[in-house]
């Protein structure tokens, strides 16, 4: 750990947390892979392509995620066995509706970013900046990706000062 100048014993604990969220995004990968592969009904074109741009996102985050336990000189988690045993997140069904699928992957994201922020607050303790910003902006970006979602299945007929008014 010289090379990066932090603390091995702090450093475990911001792991056990990536290795976690490595899990999490595995199985959220196979769900958005699931969801394109299913998807039917007048939102197909627009779902189809949505959720794989969400899941060729995933798979680099699962890159990036591994290879940032590496950096910090421990083994990321590789066995799927592992990942379920680990992941917060549970697997889809593939019968399901696309308001039903937009509903997991909103639920899945709250998920996901709970862990995130765990991740964020084991690090901070660690003094480790590089993963602090590495999953930043992976929050930042699944914040907007969630509003997005949780906007497709609004009504058109609803409007933004009505929702803030609930």
């Amino acid at each position: 750990m010289n090379y990066l100048g932090l603390d091995k014993e702090k450093t475990a604990v911001t792991v056990d947390e990536l290795n976690i969220l490595l899990a999490d995004y595995h199985l959220y990968y196979q769900k958005l892979r699931n969801f394109h592969w299913n998807v039917i009904g007048k939102n197909f074109f627009d779902l189809h392509e949505k959720f794989e741009e969400m899941y060729d996102d995933a798979k680099l985050k699962v890159d990036e995620i591994a290879e940032r336990i590496l950096t910090l000189r421990f083994q990321p988690t590789s066995n799927l066995s592992d990942y379920l045993k680990m992941s917060n997140l549970e697997e889809s069904i593939s019968e399901l509706t696309d308001y039903d699928m937009i509903e997991q992957l909103i639920n899945d994201h709250g998920v996901l970013l709970k862990q995130m922020r765990k991740v964020v607050k084991s690090a901070d303790v660690a003094g480790d900046e590089g993963t602090i910003d590495l999953i930043g902006a992976y929050i930042r970006e699944l914040e907007k990706t969630s509003w997005m979602l949780d906007a497709w299945k609004m009504k058109t007929t609803e409007t933004h000062k009505a929702i803030a008014a609930e």
